[in-house]
């Protein structure tokens, strides 16, 4: 079966993973793509755009500031069809389903969307570090 965006098995991803690297030492993710570009995603970057529900929630307006995760790290990722893998944090969150497609979206977005992270953090007084 063919891997493309017009199947409708593959959630509308256009570029594939062809090499998953976890670097648990280093709380990082690679991520080498058929197009030939690479991204490297921090646990914490992963953990605090979670595409979960719990993050997420359920429209713009319910999307929750996740801070205190600076030390977070993965524990495993588990594949999710040929589509996604999920991913397990030591904090224990693992509700979301990371495909293909919105980790390419992050990874080409990680400097904006990092931005726009530190920049609520400190909009909502809250830290990257965990509460004592």
């Amino acid at each position: 079966m063919s891997q493309s965006a017009d199947t409708g098995d593959g959630f509308g991803t256009i570029h594939w993973p062809t090499e998953i690297r976890l670097k648990r030492e280093e709380k990082r993710l690679e991520v080498d793509f058929d197009d030939g570009r690479t991204f490297s995603y921090p646990a914490e970057f992963l953990r605090v755009v979670s595409p979960s529900a719990e993050v997420q929630g359920h429209n713009p307006s319910q999307k929750q500031t996740v801070a205190g995760r600076r030390h977070v790290g993965i524990m495993r990722l588990e594949p999710v069809g040929n589509y996604a893998i999920r991913i397990v944090f030591d904090d224990l969150h693992d509700s979301g389903i990371y495909t293909w497609k919105y980790l390419y979206e992050i990874g080409t977005g990680q400097d904006a969307l990092w931005a726009e992270y530190l920049e609520d953090l400190q909009a909502k007084g809250l830290s990257r570090d965990p509460r004592r």
